[in-house]
């Protein structure tokens, strides 16, 4: 073959090639699917390492007329993207749910998850480009757009040991308050990453584990014990200011809360030999301390316009609890939400514990604060690639937002594959898994389902009615609608079934012929006008 011959194929390979790449040019720009990994039949996470991570669009509204609906199932959809037209008037199906925004019920916080010391040593056990697909997988536009994260003051369980900003005795004056290097080396700096990549504002929220063990009765972090003395004395009152000055250090790093929780758990350190980080309090003692000490220790200080959260804690405690506090005038007039922990809500239908304390305290936020799979001795640590934690998580989601519950904030942002470093081994699940050995994460199941609702519910959305036409009302789905504040409307169902589920969707737009697949959860969005 001549010169000419070969010059003529190199063209011919070279039009062959921008061919074959043609299809993948909208591809470049936009969304990157799963890297999918199998850990048997049906467990399917999503493979991301230094290279390589799968991307989402930003949420773009389609024209009026038209909805946009985001699948993922165990069948391996994963946040699929699709459009479809609103019918006029077509025969409906049996089962139709009808928006109806006459109804309005609670405005929404926010979705997110919290930066644990073992979350931040496995993000930055990665590849630095790694980590940023990590934290963009989060907190960027093309992944789930958490607005919520929960900071842990000082140590828990997942730190690598037992440590608080002042463990020198008896230091009143808090002389020897200080950060410590998983505040200054790891939490803080990957806080600054995460926010820098965020579109909307990023709500930060701090619950302390312990008090330094020298004000506590047990003198010791673990295990039975509340702060020594009584509310309004010297105890009382150094650790209403350790939370002033918590605030004060973390502003010098250019970090401001939305919140703080008066404690995590307070009930832990009231159960003998309680195995890991905790302090002791009854409804009673939580409700002197706010009004004595906490409450005014706030708002005399430059962290005013901090919310404080009560409870931080089993739903089981409501409302027996909230009434306690926010039954004084003295204690409530500190007090902005109640924080519920997920852990027993086997043995605390929401009905019996949210739904009450909503009626009795209709102007204080209720806000999920902590949930995880596998902390039950029941449950396995770590599943891989596991669907129905991913249903647990949407489940929970549902049921708590359709009883006036204003967010949900998910445990560890991160663990390794043993669901740690946890220093009492308390291990669990996360909707992430860091592989360090190898440079890579996992996104499990559990991280879509975060997704259907984090991406499309921002904050300030408020729920709206979704009325089922069915007579018998029975029915596979489960199902929640938002108007969100640009005037759309996003719906999100949940089919744990495995049957598929014929369905419509209506709206003042029309009607939406809708499937939902056995073991799915979508999310539709729509504009109204």
């Amino acid at each position: 073959m001549g010169a000419a011959g070969a010059g003529a194929l190199g063209w011919l390979l070279l039009l062959l090639l921008l061919l074959l790449l043609l299809p993948a040019v909208p591809r470049a720009a936009g969304a990157r699917p799963c890297s999918p990994k199998y850990f048997g039949r049906d467990a399917m996470v999503c493979v991301c390492n230094a290279t390589y991570c799968d991307t989402l669009d930003p949420v773009v509204l389609p024209a009026l007329g038209a909805y946009v609906k985001y699948e993922s199932s165990k069948a391996g959809k994963r946040l699929e993207r699709s459009e479809g037209s609103f019918q006029r008037s077509l025969h409906a199906p049996d089962l139709v749910l009808t928006v109806d925004t006459t109804k309005r019920y609670q405005k929404v916080k926010g979705f997110g998850g919290s930066v644990t010391d073992a979350a931040a040593i496995n993000i930055l056990s990665l590849p630095e480009t790694a980590q940023d697909h990590l934290l963009r997988s989060y907190f960027s536009e093309e992944g789930l757009e958490y607005n919520l994260v929960r900071l842990p003051m000082a140590s828990c369980d997942f730190s690598l040991h037992a440590y608080t900003y002042d463990d020198v005795p008896f230091d009143y004056e808090l002389t020897h308050f200080s950060l410590r290097d998983e505040d200054t080396k790891l939490k803080i700096p990957l806080l600054h990453r995460a926010l820098a990549m965020s579109k909307q504002p990023v709500s930060l929220y701090a619950s302390p584990w312990t008090s330094p063990t020298w004000m506590k009765t047990s003198e010791s972090y673990v295990g039975k014990g509340t702060l020594k003395g009584e509310a309004g004395d010297k105890y009382h009152k150094t650790w209403a200011n350790y939370f002033v000055r918590f605030l004060d250090e973390y502003a010098k790093h250019n970090l401001t809360f939305w919140a703080v929780t008066a404690e995590n758990e307070p009930s832990a350190g009231l159960i003998n030999n309680y195995p890991f980080q905790c302090l002791g309090f009854t409804a009673e003692q939580q409700r002197d301390f706010i009004a004595r000490d906490l409450g005014p220790a706030l708002a005399n200080s430059s962290h005013r316009d901090v919310r404080l959260i009560i409870l931080d804690d089993n739903r089981l405690h409501l409302p027996h609890w909230a009434k306690v506090v926010l039954e004084d005038e003295e204690a409530a007039r500190y007090v902005h939400g109640i924080g519920i922990h997920w852990y027993l809500d086997f043995i605390g239908p929401i009905q019996d514990t949210v739904v009450p304390t909503h009626e009795l305290f209709p102007d204080y936020f209720i806000l999920a604060t902590e949930a995880c799979i596998g902390a039950h001795f029941w449950e396995r640590d770590v599943i891989l690639g596991c669907w129905d934690r991913g249903n647990q998580y949407s489940h929970s989601i549902l049921t708590n937002l359709n009883h006036f519950v204003a967010g949900w904030t998910d445990w560890n942002l991160a663990l390794d594959l043993e669901g740690g470093p946890n220093w009492v081994k308390n291990y669990v699940d996360s909707p992430v898994i860091v592989d360090t050995s190898e440079g890579i994460f996992y996104k499990q199941p559990m991280f879509y389902h975060m997704g259907h609702f984090s991406k499309f519910i921002p904050e300030g959305s408020q729920r709206v009615g979704l009325v089922a036409s069915k007579e018998s009302k029975k029915t596979d789905l489960e199902y929640t609608a938002f108007l969100r504040p640009d005037g759309a409307v996003v719906v999100v169902v949940l089919n744990r079934s495995l049957q598929n589920v014929t369905f419509g969707l209506a709206d003042t737009v029309g009607l939406i012929a809708a499937l939902a697949p056995a073991s799915s959860i979508q999310t539709y969005l729509w504009r109204r006008q």
